[in-house]
């Protein structure tokens, strides 16, 4: 037998005794797919293969959980943290008056005065491009649109004033002992004579009055009114329509007074002036 002959028949004897190796390992590998999703003891265990042949899967880290952010703080919370700022830097620069101290604290409060300056001026840009938040158009405070509300608002009054004994009368409470009422009597009679405003006096003691001779002594009128004490002098108004008393005031008033306050008691609503 030559020796390719040989040889040939060598290798023809290798690939049928290696046939069903291969196909034995190819079933094999078949199953270790199976076994290996299911954990097969002789791939995974006794040949300790491990995570390259996905016997065990690597484990993952836990994802670190992320911090939130911490909640902006609010403007008041703001304000309230440059006060604290503030005073503790001056706080220190009084105890420990060191160059440094004193500078750390006026450098600080300058800052704070630029901030405010900066919001004043703010302010009042808006107030002259807005008119509707404007509170001096409402009521002035130049010297000249002061003046001018003034005059235009006592003659509103004086208008008013003018038809208002038509519905008000005044109770006037004096003493013939009270010196104040001495010097407001004549006040109340100009106001009432002016404007025909019916004046009912009523003495606390008894006593007389020069400008309102035509009094009364009091038997209970100051207490159906609800007036309490008896301070002297008092002025009441008393709507005729509602039966209800109004109190003007209580001492000295002038005459200007007067009037602004039953105008301002019967012709306009409260917080419409201010």
């Amino acid at each position: 037998m030559s020796r390719l002959t040989t040889m040939s028949l060598i290798v023809s004897c290798l690939a049928a005794s290696a046939a069903p190796a291969i196909a034995q390992q190819t079933a094999g590998n078949g199953q270790g797919v199976e076994a290996e999703a299911q954990g097969d003891d002789f791939y995974c265990g006794e040949r300790k293969l491990g995570q390259w042949f996905y016997c065990s899967k690597p484990q993952q880290r836990p994802a670190q959980p992320t911090a939130a952010p911490p909640p902006a703080a609010s403007a008041v919370q703001r304000m309230a943290e440059i006060t604290r700022q503030l005073d503790e830097l001056k706080a220190k620069a009084i105890l420990e008056p060191t160059e440094e101290n004193v500078i750390a604290y006026v450098r600080f409060q300058r800052e704070q005065l630029d901030r405010a300056s900066t919001f004043s001026d703010s302010w009042q840009r808006a107030l002259w491009q807005n008119p509707d938040i404007d509170y001096t158009l409402q009521r002035p405070v130049s010297t000249v649109g002061k003046r001018a509300w003034i005059d235009n608002r006592r003659a509103d009054r004086d208008a008013v004033l003018s038809n208002l004994s038509q519905r008000y009368g005044l109770f006037y409470f004096y003493a013939q002992s009270c010196g104040a009422c001495e010097l407001f009597s004549p006040i109340l009679r100009s106001v009432a004579d002016s404007h025909r405003m019916a004046v009912m006096a009523v003495s606390m003691d008894g006593g007389p009055s020069r400008d309102f001779p035509n009094y009364v002594v009091d038997s209970g009128q100051r207490a159906r009114m609800g007036l309490t004490g008896n301070e002297t002098p008092a002025l009441v108004l008393f709507d005729t329509v509602t039966r209800r008393t109004i109190p003007v005031g209580y001492g000295i008033l002038s005459a200007d007074e007067i009037m602004d306050r039953i105008f301002a008691l019967t012709n306009t609503k409260v917080g419409s002036d201010y």
